[in-house]
């Protein structure tokens, strides 16, 4: 059996992604990006391949680690990967936008592909059925919509996220909820909806931890898949990771 783990360090978390062959098995979160964090997590599941995303500042002496442990990668924009970037600064896409899109490549291939990463900030992904990463847009993620609003009012408090919300606020809580939560999802149905409108053949995958809630409010048909950037991880180090 072999196994690898795929680090995955956002804004938000830094999280690991363990697979036992083709097979995701368990999301780990760590603490920290200390050596002792990760050397905890090689003895428990002694891997064979490892692979780091990573959009922060992160611990140089964690990757050495792995790299002694492990065939280990560390994703960039010089990474062999299944799609080509004919965009004009390919070393600017984020390490987490070309493991969305490896996925949707590997999972989806020969289709135009929408990837809707709910995060930090939301992403939107398209890949065309001729596998290239076009682009794509960014906006702000739930959190940050949430924090904007208190922080940058001098009354606003600030709320958190309650699947039960009414579209139409009965107070300042519920409005608030209703703008952000109400508000993304419209927003992510008139993205695909745009799409949908230009190109035939599409599919759209929706991922991040929200995903499952945020599906049943969209009007449009998607996939929704909480692990598919570790899947697109995976399938990365499957091919940069070969002995």
């Amino acid at each position: 059996m072999k196994r690898t783990l795929c680090f995955d360090f956002g804004n938000t978390r830094l999280k690991c992604g363990v697979f036992e062959d083709t097979i995701f098995k368990e999301e780990l979160v760590l603490l920290d990006d200390s050596v002792a964090g990760v050397e905890k997590i090689i003895e428990t599941y002694n891997p064979q391949n490892s692979i780091l995303s990573s959009v922060i500042k992160h611990n140089e002496n964690m990757e050495a680690l792995l790299k002694k442990s492990t065939r280990f990668h560390k994703l960039s924009h010089l990474t062999k990967l299944n799609f080509t970037t004919p965009v004009g600064k390919p070393a600017t896409i984020g390490a987490d936008r070309l493991a969305l899109a490896a996925a949707a490549v590997h999972f989806y291939a020969g289709k135009n592909n929408l990837v809707v990463a709910l995060g930090s900030c939301i992403t939107y992904n398209f890949i065309n059925q001729s596998h290239e990463f076009i682009g794509g847009s960014i906006s702000p993620g739930m959190e940050m919509r949430f924090k904007a609003m208190h922080e940058h009012t001098a009354m606003l408090p600030l709320v958190q996220k309650d699947w039960n919300f009414p579209v139409i606020g009965y107070d300042t809580k519920t409005n608030l909820q209703s703008g952000v939560i109400a508000g993304m999802a419209y927003e992510i149905d008139g993205f695909i909806s745009y799409y949908a409108s230009k190109y035939g053949n599409f599919n759209v995958v929706l991922t991040g931890g929200d995903a499952v809630y945020f599906a049943g409010q969209l009007k449009n048909e998607i996939f929704a898949d909480v692990n598919f950037l570790f899947k697109g991880l995976y399938a990365i180090s499957e091919i940069n990771n070969c002995i």
